[in-house]
């Protein structure tokens, strides 16, 4: 089905929905000239699920990585040296994340087993931040049950490595560190502690998802409400001063955006080896 958005809120481009709206362009032949509205796309239901324009964005950033990575991959195995800016660029990247994020945070060559799961996380939070700056796209890591389920992915790799690394027991016992106190005082600490160390294991999780979702839902907010006040001067004199600065702004701050579309998977990628070292090599 298609139609004309009729909802004028600029904040819409941040949440959820169960339609797609997809910039459209038309020839009047009557007028003579180029019409610009935006063509709505309603979503189905599968199974009794209703598919949102996250889930359609989500499902996007996986083909591109499949139509993308892939060859790359394939290509860096064929040839030694990568010809190319587009194989160097991919190359680059998944050889700083080896190089400086995974190795370093993990240790060694062992990080390497780690690099399908933290080459994969970085790639697409990176694709769906990016899809986010696309007229008619949205960023899915906008949304606090995409990064949730990031951050319970990562919380599940640190624990299957933990235990694997020591077993557990010794690895939920390893969470304390050694106690330089008095026998006596021992296991009431002990116990103070374990409690400590567990929660600050969840609390690492959660606060990983929330600072994710909050950067690039806060992001796109500040966007959505300087191009708001386009609509808010529209029918006034103040239209005239107010929309060149806020294209002006937008534009300053989308090229920020971009940068941060960037940094953002980096973080949460370093952070991810970071807590994965932890559990590889604790106290």
């Amino acid at each position: 089905m298609a139609g004309q958005s009729q909802n004028p809120d600029p904040l819409s481009h941040v949440l959820d929905h169960h339609s797609i709206e997809i910039p459209w362009w038309s020839h009047s032949i009557e007028e003579g000239r180029q019409l610009t509205y935006t063509k709505v796309i309603e979503l189905p239901s599968v199974a009794g699920l209703q598919v949102t324009k996250f889930m359609v964005m989500e499902l996007v950033v996986a083909l591109l990585m499949m139509g993308i990575l892939l060859p790359v991959v394939r290509h860096i195995r064929r040839t030694p040296v990568s010809r190319g800016w587009f194989m160097n660029m991919f190359e680059a990247i998944l050889l700083f994340i080896r190089n400086e994020v995974a190795r370093p945070a993990i240790g060694g060559h062992e990080a390497d087993r780690f690099l399908p799961f933290l080459w994969t996380v970085f790639f697409f939070i990176l694709f769906n931040n990016l899809l986010g700056m696309i007229p008619g796209g949205a960023s899915a890591t906008g949304n606090i049950n995409v990064t949730a389920v990031l951050a319970v992915m990562t919380f599940g790799v640190v624990l299957a490595a933990g235990i694997r690394e020591a077993g557990v027991a010794g690895f939920f016992v390893g969470l304390v560190p050694h106690l330089d106190v008095p026998k006596w005082m021992q296991p009431a600490l002990w116990g103070l502690m374990f409690g400590i160390e567990v929660a600050g294991l969840l609390v690492r999780h959660i606060v990983l998802a929330i600072r994710l979702f909050a950067n690039m839902f806060a992001g796109h907010m500040v966007l959505a409400v300087i191009l708001g006040f386009i609509l808010m001067a529209y029918s006034s004199l103040a239209f005239y001063f107010v929309a060149p600065a806020s294209v002006v702004s937008v534009i300053g701050l989308s090229l920020l955006e971009l940068f941060v579309a960037f940094l953002q998977a980096y973080i949460f990628t370093f952070l991810s080896a970071l807590f994965i070292g932890m559990a590889v090599h604790p106290h």
